[in-house]
């Protein structure tokens, strides 16, 4: 069990229909399954049968191949503003410790931009519906990643070449 201690903080609640449709990653903490040379990082959710969010992220490879990967998130609770996110195939979901926590840290009203982090600290995401993001509302929501404890000196921003990857 994990301490709540230093835990950022999430959005109230998210209406999750409203949370729907294509992402556009602008900024993200480095991970290994998303290398430094990908570009035009996409994520899409939509609504599966069972009440669960279907996401398909989808990028660039170096070489500019299309890269995907089907996962599913589910909400820990009601406010909708937690997810448990996993990419293993259906078969094996049930296993244990495999799912990421993804918590929605902020959101604009008009649902535009949203700053998603894990609870460790260790992967945040800057999204935004467009492929760009003007620079005072980018350092906005960097500036409030840093103040919830999240160390961004090794930030990637996620090149955008115009190539449709949604």
């Amino acid at each position: 069990m994990h301490s709540t201690h230093n835990e950022p903080a999430t959005v109230a609640s998210i209406d999750l229909p409203r949370y729907l449709g294509t992402w556009f990653e602008i900024a993200r903490l480095p991970m290994r399954h998303e290398p430094k040379d990908f570009t035009d990082i996409t994520a899409h959710y939509s609504l599966q049968d069972d009440g669960k969010v279907r996401v398909r992220n989808r990028a660039l490879d170096g070489k500019g191949e299309l890269q995907e990967s089907i996962g599913q998130a589910s909400a820990v609770d009601d406010s909708n503003s937690k997810l448990e996110v996993t990419f293993l195939p259906a078969g094996l979901r049930w296993i244990p410790f495999t799912k990421g926590d993804y918590w929605i840290l902020r959101i604009d009203p008009d649902y535009t931009t949203a700053l998603v982090g894990s609870p460790d600290h260790k992967y945040l995401w800057l999204l935004a519906r467009q492929p760009a993001l003007d620079d005072a509302t980018m350092q906005d929501y960097l500036a409030h990643a840093r103040a919830q404890g999240y160390d961004l000196a090794d930030l990637v921003h996620t090149p955008h070449t115009g190539h449709p990857t949604a």
